[in-house]
């Protein structure tokens, strides 16, 4: 390794495939990345360039530890996760948004105490919080959907991309909680030692621009 080559965290998937689009479109040749196979590593012909693919939530946790200069990593996570690096850019794809979702007798103006499933207790609890609400957080890491449906939960906090999931279940969103997308983050140390990090950063912004693509 290079003592100035970028190291970059990337969640495997479909915010991998859309990064690597967007740096072939910044003028980086993403060929070595193209044959995979079960690799988690690879590394650039020119060795500029060192790519990891983790889980997301991990991306964070290499970038607080300085083991990834960059990570690129859906809102989502940076809100469960929002310390240890700075959050750069708004790379505009990956859209979603987080919404409150129920069966059809669900009532979110009565005044008992919901509980809520989901697999993001830190978004949930902020948003019933700045409502003035008390609300039973219950953590579920796989599907949430089944939750109010078998009486586990009076509603769910979750990802919504399509809405076709809720649907399938016999939910509907009730309320919007905010947009989701992918962002770029830093870790702090890099942004200030390495001196490849900043142009690259401001390389990926002249591509992606400054103006946030909403979610329809």
């Amino acid at each position: 390794m290079t003592n100035h080559q970028i190291t970059i965290a990337l969640t495997k998937g479909r915010i991998e495939k859309d990064t690597v689009t967007l740096l072939e479109k910044a003028g980086f040749d993403m060929a070595f990345m193209a044959d995979k196979g079960r690799n988690l590593i690879f590394e650039s012909p020119d060795k500029k360039f060192r790519f990891l693919l983790v889980k997301a939530p991990d991306v964070t946790t290499y970038v607080r530890h300085g083991v990834a200069d960059i990570g690129v990593v859906g809102k989502d996570v940076l809100m469960e996760h929002p310390t240890g690096y700075l959050e750069m850019l708004d790379l505009n794809f990956g859209l979603c948004k987080f919404s409150v979702a129920s069966t059809d007798d669900y009532e979110p103006n009565d005044h008992k105490r919901k509980r809520i499933a989901t697999k993001y207790p830190t978004v949930a609890t902020d948003f019933f919080n700045e409502r003035g609400e008390d609300v039973e957080i219950i953590s579920i890491q796989g599907s949430v959907e089944i939750a109010p449906v078998i009486g586990l939960a009076d509603a769910i906090v979750d990802i919504v991309e399509t809405g076709s999931t809720l649907v399938a279940n016999g939910l509907k969103v009730y309320e919007d909680i905010c947009r989701i997308s992918a962002r770029l983050i830093v870790n702090k140390a890099a942004l200030k030692n390495n001196p490849q990090v900043l142009p690259f950063i401001r390389k990926i912004e002249s591509i992606v621009g400054n103006e946030e693509v909403p979610f329809q």
